[in-house]
């Protein structure tokens, strides 16, 4: 009456998948430089806290008597398990089987992936490797026949990024399906120099006449700098643990806010080097993300993007423990002005932000958008407006730190003028339709003509100028709500995170994440 025969199978064919591809595969895996699947499941989640669903699933033959003679386990795996005490559902591509390809898989794992994810309300984590929903050339002989392409659990991938967090990590080559998975993802990380990601891979694209090596065809310096991919790292523990950083500032769904944490910094420091980092000398930069650090919690900023639309930082960070997503212009790229692919970068962060009920804090440079003959083929007016559309949609709370420069429509796109503006501009705030230093020779061209001493007129009219741009002057007219010392910048968006936190409503937002 015992069932102990079919436990000693069970144990058998869960012995069969924990070998995944066989030892020559795996050998092969790890000369490559890259972990196994269940060896990184290890390595990311907390200790025997993985649950795998499916673990028996895969493709068997067996002899005449019904005995079992062989058993390839499925290329994917999935579960849930805890990162940093969180509960979050899990797929990842087994290259060690065929690469990844999807026609050595079984697809229904991965939307069951999907499916707890969503339903559960829980972060999804993808390790992606192979083409990961392509299809291999062999499946054709195989099979007999061909098929009529679709894309499994793809309603559900949509859905996800409008409902619960997804981060996908590239652990390797990444091509086709997988890598259309890769990129819908909140947060994406590829390795430099063991990710590539492409539609498809070199053996295609030498047909159509390019050679080309992996890497020159999808390396990091590629993906990496165009916004295909968030971030790049260096190893796959660097990766896991940038996973897992950003993880710690979302909420588990929209049905919640993100969480408050403590912090042992205080709300009164107040750092002097603020009274001097902005030049007087308008001409001159300076580096954003001291002043980024020094307001916000300390070591709190997780940059994301750092490669790509550089003239715009995105991030995350806390402001008394509550998070928050930071952006700001970066004075030292193109004077902090509005490109195509920092517009781009804006949107996304913008969009997190509204679904996942993030306030935002605005450090605003803003010369307005680069003008040229590069910037006009990059279409920077294009994504300049869907920029600005994402900014006024916003319903979130939005804090601006008006530093320096705010000029022209992107200037304007600090904040949504229609709302309570709640901003404090520096003593340094210089803002307008256009610098007045570069019109003063259109618009004073008959008088500079007549003038008896022209280079002293021009002086004369600049320090006249320079005096009625006084942000004073606009605060006298209620025009700038507040202009604070900068040392107590801190001090001051740390009353208003809580109130903002106040005004926060859980649920789906108004609009969808865009990937």
């Amino acid at each position: 009456m015992s069932w102990q025969n079919e436990i000693d199978e069970l144990k058998k064919r869960k012995k069969l998948a924990k070998s995944l591809g066989g030892k020559e595969k795996v050998l092969r895996q790890h000369k490559a430089n890259r972990n196994t699947i269940r060896e990184r499941i290890n390595l990311f989640f907390d200790s025997n806290s993985f649950q795998e669903f499916g673990m028996l699933s895969g493709h068997s033959n067996y002899k005449e008597t019904g005995e079992l003679e062989t058993f390839t386990p499925s290329n994917s795996i999935i579960g849930h398990g805890l990162v940093n005490g969180k509960s979050v559902a899990f797929y990842g591509d087994d290259f060690t089987v065929r690469g990844g390809a999807s026609d050595a898989s079984i697809w229904e794992k991965m939307i069951a992936a999907e499916m707890l994810a969503n339903e559960y309300e829980m972060p999804l984590i993808r390790f992606i490797e192979g083409t990961g929903g392509g299809g291999s050339v062999k499946s054709l002989e195989k099979q007999g026949s061909t098929y009529v392409p679709f894309n499994p659990g793809w309603d559900k991938v949509i859905e996800n990024l409008s409902k619960i967090p997804v981060v996908s990590l590239a652990l390797g080559p990444v091509a086709g399906l997988g890598a259309a998975r890769l990129v819908s993802s909140h947060y994406s990380i590829m390795i430099k120099k063991l990710s590539q990601i492409f539609v498809a891979g070199p053996p295609l694209v030498e047909k159509i006449g390019e050679k080309l090596t992996k890497e020159e065809l999808g390396g990091s310096e590629i993906h990496g700098t165009n916004g295909v991919i968030d971030d790049v790292a260096e190893n796959e523990i660097e990766a896991m643990e940038m996973a897992k950083k950003f993880l710690s500032f979302m909420p588990n769904s929209i049905h919640s806010i993100p969480t408050k944490n403590k912090t042992n910094d205080t709300l009164k420091r107040r750092d002097d080097f603020l009274m001097s980092i902005i030049p007087k000398n308008k001409r001159e930069s300076y580096d954003i993300l001291p002043i980024i650090n020094s307001v916000v919690d300390r070591d709190s900023f997780f940059e994301i993007g750092k490669k790509y639309g550089l003239s715009v930082i995105t991030g995350l960070a806390r402001l008394n423990g509550y998070p928050i997503i930071v952006l700001a212009n970066n004075p030292q790229v193109y004077g902090g002005g509005w490109t195509a692919n920092s517009c781009k970068k804006i949107i996304k962060i913008i969009d997190l932000a509204q679904v996942f009920h993030f306030p935002v804090l605005n450090f605003v440079d803003n010369p307005g958008f680069i003008i040229g003959r590069n910037a006009e083929k990059d279409g920077t007016i294009k994504y300049g407006a869907k920029a600005l559309a994402s900014i006024y949609q916003f319903k979130n709370p939005m804090c601006s730190i008006i530093l320096r420069k705010v000029f022209g429509v992107a200037g304007a796109a600090h904040t949504n003028h229609m709302n309570f503006k709640f901003r404090f501009a520096w003593p340094s705030a210089d803002t307008g339709s256009l610098p007045f230093e570069g019109g003063i020779e259109a618009a004073y061209k008959s008088e500079i003509h007549e003038a008896k001493n022209p280079e002293l007129f021009i002086k004369e009219i600049h320090n006249k100028l320079n005096l009625l741009t006084s942000p004073f002057r606009t605060a006298e007219k209620f025009l700038l709500e507040n202009i604070i010392d900068p040392r107590d910048t801190r001090k001051e968006v740390c009353i208003w995170i809580k109130l903002a936190y106040k005004r926060l409503k859980v649920g789906y937002s108004t609009f969808g994440f865009r990937p």
